[in-house]
């Protein structure tokens, strides 16, 4: 499950609520150690980040809620290498990546991290199916097995029927599942979304959650959500509210 962990029996939030902790380490993804990202914005020092810890163990569905500003896209970023913490430790697998190179953390996520965007990212000239095996090809795989796996995705995501179509031919619900099919072939162990359902209608939204709900039974990745929307995160296993930089608290469905 995922859970706050410290030294001590439990975990209290700022708002004093009280959380017990669980050290068991088995199987487990993420870890994040009293993470905090601080920057600059102009003369006035913003703190993003603050002391956040919390452990992923693998298979489990987990949603970030919480106002604009609060840190969940800047934890997500952190999470998956896109910036670095200015404290804190981050482990994937029990390993360290807190400071990882640039090189490493590509490495990462080629083998092991696949991210969905709010902007669909896709490359216009290409089909459906090239878009999909873009992250096969960079690892250097070739021939009938990314064929293979590239059908296995698009038929997980439902765009089997649309594989030769470009993105232009698509509407916003199935670019976007298009762009998760991206980020699952490469058979990541963690999912990081962000905001992935932003600029959808609420019935193509629905969609995509229910997608996201399902890769962990179908595939065993661990996904992080980050969203706006009450519905999507019902779907997860767990729903962590942060404020101000902090988590405050996590509600198990």
């Amino acid at each position: 499950m995922c859970r706050l962990h410290a030294s001590a029996g439990c975990f209290r939030t700022p708002l004093g609520l009280s959380i017990p902790i669980m050290q068991d380490p088995t199987n487990m993804l993420v870890r994040v150690q009293n993470l905090s990202k601080e920057y600059r914005r102009g003369q006035t020092l913003v703190s993003a980040l603050q002391d956040v810890t919390l452990d992923v163990k693998a298979g489990e569905f987990c949603a970030f809620v919480g106002p604009s500003g609060c840190g969940k896209s800047t934890l997500l970023n952190l999470i998956g290498g896109l910036d670095q913490p200015t404290a804190g430790i981050i482990a994937i697998e029990n390993r360290p990546v807190t400071h990882a190179s640039a090189t490493e953390w590509t490495r990462l996520r080629r083998e092991l991290i696949g991210i969905v965007f709010q902007a669909f990212h896709l490359i216009p000239g290409l089909t459906v199916a090239e878009n999909v095996a873009l992250p096969l090809l960079l690892k250097g795989e070739r021939g009938a097995a990314v064929a293979e796996r590239v059908n296995e995705v698009l038929e997980a995501v439902r765009m089997d029927r649309r594989r030769s179509h470009r993105p232009g031919e698509l509407s916003g619900g199935e670019q976007q599942r298009v762009a998760i099919a991206r980020a699952i072939v490469h058979r990541p162990r963690l999912v990081l979304a962000d905001e992935p359902t932003g600029n959808l209608d609420s019935k193509q939204g629905a969609d995509i959650v229910s997608l996201f709900r399902t890769l962990p039974q179908r595939f065993g990745h661990s996904v992080l959500l980050v969203t706006h929307s009450d519905s999507a995160a019902d779907a997860a296993d767990y729903v962590w509210h942060m404020r101000d930089g902090r988590l405050v608290n996590c509600v198990r469905h």
